[in-house]
């Protein structure tokens, strides 16, 4: 299956608005996900153990990863419009599958945007649209933290959904 857009897909670049993360963001993610490690807990695990800036408190990789998806919520609608626009679909199938590269770590105070496209890639055989929507989370610096490409599928037409 290819990740290739189609080749006449229209690219529909996008950008979010900034967020700054605190230190309470991080501590509530990996408390509500449970990710319970000495890395993310333990204050002084991570000053006995760790390096450089990460001895002190950082966002673990799932995290970046949400906050991109989430930076991007309010305004994904316009954008899955526009790459849609004047191409038959069915209905919205959901989420079929993320793959990630964690480039740089996200620690309190800093403050991220998400800069990507969106395209979509050639039908399955089956009938399905897949679409997929690359996020790079940049921090202040212009460090790109996490680059990932979330594929989001469209049912065949006429595909009616139970109720």
């Amino acid at each position: 299956m290819s990740t290739e857009p189609l080749a006449d897909a229209r690219v529909v670049p996008f950008r979010t608005h900034n967020r700054t993360i605190t230190e309470t963001d991080i501590v509530t993610f990996v408390n509500v996900v449970g990710l319970h490690e000495p890395f993310f807990i333990d204050m002084e695990y991570i000053k006995a153990h760790m390096s450089g800036r990460h001895r002190n408190r950082f966002a673990p990789g799932p995290m970046i990863i949400s906050l991109g998806m989430g930076l991007l919520a309010p305004t994904v609608a316009g954008v899955i419009d526009q790459v849609l626009e004047g191409r038959e679909h069915g209905p919205f199938g959901g989420m079929t599958g993320v793959q990630a590269r964690v480039k740089g770590a996200l620690f309190p105070g800093d403050t991220v945007h998400v800069e990507g496209e969106a395209w979509l890639r050639p039908p399955t055989s089956r009938g399905y649209t897949l679409m997929d929507l690359r996020h790079r989370v940049i921090n202040q610096h212009g460090e790109v933290l996490v680059d990932f490409t979330e594929t989001i599928t469209f049912l065949p037409r006429g595909t009616v959904e139970a109720e």
